[in-house]
């Protein structure tokens, strides 16, 4: 249990594509802005700020520095994630509980135009070894990862493809997504490009511009902004070994994270207990992985969800609803995006795509190659 209650107050998230026609610096700072105006609060309010990105993302070093102004934290507590900005929140959720700060601002962004990030992603692999050869980047060890999954549970394409169209066809009614395909079919999946086998164009997130934001309070403060809080009820986080020295095939730190922030949220039966759950895929096989290591399901079952249509939008467990990492993927805001969009079900402010009934709902985010590091929210209204 945690000794300070922590609530998300207000939030906001740009409309993500491929080469958004705004600076980053604006981009940045209407995600901020409008965070605060959702929360009803002014910068003056906000005691420290957390930022997500990366200086190989961003193209230059200490490329938070840039954004201060942007994101509002000038003058302010300040600190930088250089990754996903689900580990943002996490960072801002500590500094809360220290009780050194009541209301924290929460940034994330990519600009996926500038730099391509497949190609960024090999400088995380080992350099006397791996890096030399030039064989391995994310989606060269997803596709090993997916192969792997695929011989020893039964898999097949069809059913990976099957999640594919299940969040396509889901993000067909979120604005802010960038990949819409409402009719999508399993054959197109499959005859979409293929990039690595079985690694193909549709069962790969796409690169997005994009940014997200949230505001974090305390709870004497979050019943004074609101009187809708969001509330952070448990939350989990784990990291992974390097890409050889770990079991493929199973997401063993997302499994441990989620076993943290079940614990902590005190839930016994996730599958009966969460009402919905936004999953950062950035591979379609990924999400039926996800779906055993947040035991919703036995080893090697995920792809029965799918089948079964368990995981649809109106389905037992709804999983992405928004579309989730396949519909947009702006690296270092995707994680931070799954929070906001758990949200807003909580809130019922997901128009279009809104669950019904929702009180408890889950919210991951990952970073590293075959998602080796992953942290999971368990969020709650009153």
């Amino acid at each position: 249990m945690m000794n300070r209650r922590v609530a998300i107050v207000g939030y906001a998230q740009s409309r993500h594509q491929y080469d958004m026609q705004q600076t980053r610096e604006d981009m940045v700072f209407d995600v901020a802005k409008g965070a605060l105006k959702d929360a009803g609060i002014g910068r003056e309010d906000v005691d420290t700020v957390i930022t997500a990105s990366t200086d190989f993302l961003d193209g230059r070093t200490i490329s938070n520095v840039f954004l201060s102004m942007a994101v509002g934290a000038y003058l302010k507590d300040e600190s930088k994630v250089e990754e996903d900005g689900a580990f943002a929140a996490l960072y801002a959720l500590m500094r809360i509980l220290s009780g050194n700060h009541d209301i924290a601002l929460v940034e994330g962004h990519t600009q996926a135009s500038v730099f391509n990030p497949h190609q960024v992603s090999s400088f995380t692999f080992d350099p006397t070894f791996d890096r030399q050869i030039g064989l391995l980047n994310d989606v060269s060890t997803a596709a090993i990862q997916a192969r792997m999954y695929m011989n020893g549970y039964d898999v097949s394409e069809e059913q990976i493809a099957g999640v594919s169209v299940k969040n396509l066809a889901n993000a067909a009614n979120n604005p802010n997504a960038q990949r819409k395909m409402p009719d999508i079919t399993v054959e197109e999946v499959l005859s979409s490009k293929l990039y690595y086998d079985p690694i193909r164009e549709l069962t790969i997130s796409p690169s997005s511009d994009g940014a997200c934001a949230l505001v974090l309070a305390s709870e004497e403060k979050a019943k004074e902004i609101t009187d809708n809080p969001v509330w952070i009820e448990g939350v989990g986080s784990c990291q992974d070994s390097y890409i050889r020295d770990r079991d493929l095939l199973k997401m063993g730190s997302l499994q441990i994270a989620a076993e943290k922030a079940y614990k902590m949220a005190g839930i016994s039966d996730p599958f009966a207990e969460l009402d919905v759950l936004e999953i950062s895929e950035k591979f379609a096989h990924e999400e039926l992985m996800g779906y055993e290591a947040l035991s919703l399901c036995r080893e090697g079952r995920g792809k029965v969800l799918v089948e079964e249509g368990i995981t649809e939008k109106y389905g037992e467990v709804p999983v992405n609803p928004s579309g989730g990492a396949l519909a947009a993927d702006p690296i270092c805001a995707t994680g931070l995006i799954r929070i906001v969009e758990a949200a807003k079900q909580i809130r019922e402010e997901a128009d279009g795509y809104q669950i019904p009934d929702v009180y408890k709902a889950l919210a991951h985010g990952q970073f590293g190659a075959c998602a080796q590091k992953n942290v999971v929210f368990i969020l709650g209204g009153e």
